[in-house]
């Protein structure tokens, strides 16, 4: 999972529950000063167990850049409500989802679309689904089918103790086997407290939808190529390594998709993350490129 290095919300930031005509959902909103205005707006989308704080290094950096974004949690994360049934996760919904978030806050313009991880899936089935709203399509860290096999072996087992065991005695698993592979929990404690506090907020239901869809994953980058030949701009963004999907698959998928692929420097599966305002510049300086 993605862990944030501050939660300190910057001036041009503010997190609150957003209001669509799908329920509500708890955003982080970035706005930019009011004497430069706004040239655009951007919906980002987090990936498996991440949240809407995944971006919230973004925000000020691509606020001064003139865009207005909104980065939230997606049903069953975190802090947005979600259903109990599985049923409730279907990528049709999470979809729908994306789309009522953008008429909420872009109702009259397209909006620039950005996924990460899983929500890079989620980003590409929004494409597919209503390439109109779109003014752009961001691919970040993300592949162009299932998660590699390694992976996969991890989700199918997350999937069997998710119905048998509490969302706690999953976290406490989790931190063993990380801390055996040689991975430390953050120093800061308030970090650390967050990422508990959000794997234990996750919906179950969400957990083991997502994880499926994830290992399942059929390949699209035909249909989605076909999208970006008429017309729509894309781009894939990676960092120089990644567990999930590795790097020459996305270098590949963007090269199907007749795209750039930009690799941000000294990053891995989180460049938003990692290097946030290198992050924040590859994706202004792409939006201002193909205007709001």
């Amino acid at each position: 999972m993605s862990t944030p290095r501050f939660l300190t919300l910057p001036g041009t930031v503010r997190s609150r529950r957003l209001a669509t005509g799908r329920g509500g959902f708890a955003v982080l909103e970035g706005t930019p000063p009011a004497a430069g205005g706004v040239v655009g707006t951007a919906v980002l989308v987090p990936g498996f167990t991440g949240s809407k704080e995944d971006f919230i290094a973004l925000g000020d950096p691509l606020a001064r850049r003139g865009f207005h974004t909104v980065a939230l949690d997606q049903r069953g994360q975190y802090e947005s409500a979600g259903p109990a049934d599985p049923a409730g996760y279907t990528r049709d919904a999470l979809v729908a989802d994306v789309l009522a978030v953008a008429d909420a806050v872009s109702p009259d313009a397209p909006i620039h679309l950005v996924g990460h991880s899983f929500g890079g899936l989620v980003g590409r089935s929004v494409a597919l689904r209503a390439p109109a709203r779109l003014a752009s399509l961001t691919l970040m860290s993300t592949g162009p089918a299932a998660i590699c096999p390694p992976e996969i072996d991890r989700l199918l087992l997350l999937e069997e103790v998710l119905p048998v065991l509490t969302g706690q005695e999953v976290w406490d698993a989790m931190q063993a086997v990380e801390q055996e592979g040689g991975l430390r929990p953050p120093t800061d404690p308030a970090i650390a407290a967050f990422v508990h506090a959000r794997w234990l907020g996750n919906t179950p239901a969400s957990l083991s939808a997502m994880a499926e869809q994830l290992r399942t994953e059929p390949d699209r980058v035909a249909e989605l190529a076909a999208l970006v030949a008429a017309g729509l701009p894309a781009l894939v963004v990676s960092g120089t390594e990644d567990y999930a999907w590795p790097v020459p698959w996305q270098a590949d998928m963007a090269a199907r998709l007749g795209v750039p692929h930009v690799v941000v420097p000294d990053t891995f599966h989180s460049p938003n993350v990692e290097s946030p305002e290198a992050t924040a510049t590859v994706l202004a300086d792409f939006w201002t490129r193909v205007g709001a």
